[in-house]
């Protein structure tokens, strides 16, 4: 497997969703390897869960390092006797010609459309267009994770046939209290608005640190704070200007968090904020939803496809009607939960369904 950063504990999507699913896939007696980028690596594992794990340098330079890296990835998945090489993302998805014609099946999950990512430039989107094109047309097997990208490939790629619609998942909610790092924190249980991704520009966290401090300046006399969850895998101005608004406004930042501590923030805030412009199907809003917090979205079709109730959605880029969602939200419903139906979602159901697709692969 290539296309991630790596596993385990590597910030991302598509990390995530390979760190919940290729340990199940190995437990079902697959030999499965996933290649990862040295660079991402604070480890020296060379297993994991029964996954084994193979470190390739590539240059940590965010125009570079998928392609070069798949490309290592390729010769080394060939050297190593793969059967079945399965490509995450349509970035790396550029080489899918490359590893057919190195004799191998290819797999090739479609996780967005990630030319539509604020972060790039007109160069990188058509590279990016070209690896959608590429995976799309030279796969074996399609992988998509939401029915807006099936639509979306059969459109623009002609790709109709061996095409499966395989949901990102999300493991059992852990209800843990973690009180020595709240206090680290400064905060307290059902006081906090989380929000919790990448911070990037598409994520938009610079509207929900907007729509808060309106909230704020209309009830000063609220204790409920803002968490951000997450960092910038490559610091930039976007970043360094989002933590800088974030400091102005008392907002806490946790940093890259994982284990307990992201499992205490999860099960103790008031509600989950995604404000986000783009997404494929957001593992991290999958993730409120297991914890029963009330959600608000933005309107993009990847959370509306999610179902859930219209009162959780609110125009993308609409600061002053996310503000005003904050509001009822919190004056009005501050201890509610919610019941979700995560059936779909359930990462051994999505084992079971990618093991098929190897199958029919290897027929």
């Amino acid at each position: 497997m290539t296309g991630t950063r790596g596993i385990p504990n590597i910030m991302g999507g598509v990390e995530t969703h390979c760190e919940e699913l290729f340990p199940l896939v190995a437990e079902k007696g697959y030999d499965v390897t996933v290649i990862r980028r040295s660079e991402y690596v604070k480890d020296e594992l060379s297993e994991w869960k029964g996954v084994k794990l193979v470190n390739i340098p590539s240059p940590k330079k965010k125009r570079f390092e998928a392609i070069i890296h798949t490309f290592r990835a390729v010769n080394r998945a060939k050297k190593l006797g793969a059967d079945v090489l399965h490509v995450h993302a349509i970035g790396p998805a550029i080489l899918t010609p490359y590893a057919k014609a190195r004799g191998m099946k290819v797999v090739f999950t479609h996780h967005g459309p990630d030319y539509d990512r604020d972060k790039w430039g007109t160069m990188a989107k058509l590279i990016l267009k070209l690896g959608e094109q590429l995976g799309c047309r030279f796969a074996d097997e399609v992988i998509v994770i939401s029915e807006v990208i099936k639509n979306l490939i059969a459109e623009k790629c002609g790709r109709t046939e061996h095409v499966h619609l395989i949901y990102n998942g999300v493991p059992d909610p852990d209800f843990v209290d973690c009180p020595g790092y709240f206090s680290e924190l400064g905060i307290e249980p059902e006081k906090y608005v989380l929000g919790m991704c990448r911070f990037v520009p598409e994520k938009n966290l610079h509207h929900l640190v907007e729509a808060f401090a309106s909230f704020k300046n209309k009830h000063p006399e609220s204790n409920v704070r803002l968490v951000l969850a997450g960092d910038a895998d490559f610091e930039d101005d976007y970043s360094k200007e989002l933590k800088r608004m974030a400091r102005e406004n008392n907002v806490v930042l946790t940093g890259f968090v994982r284990g307990e501590k992201l499992h205490s923030l999860l099960a103790h805030a008031s509600c989950f904020v995604l404000p986000s412009s783009h997404e494929g199907l957001p593992i991290a809003l999958l993730e409120a939803m297991s914890y029963h917090l009330p959600v608000i979205v933005s309107d993009i079709p990847a959370n509306l496809e999610v179902g859930l109730p219209q009162n959780a959605y609110f125009r993308v880029g609409d600061v002053a009607q996310l503000s005003g969602k904050l509001e009822s939200l919190l004056t009005e419903n501050e201890q509610m939960r919610v019941q979700y139906d995560m059936e779909k979602y359930q990462w051994s159901r999505i084992a079971d369904q990618v093991v098929s697709v190897y199958n029919q692969v290897c027929i």
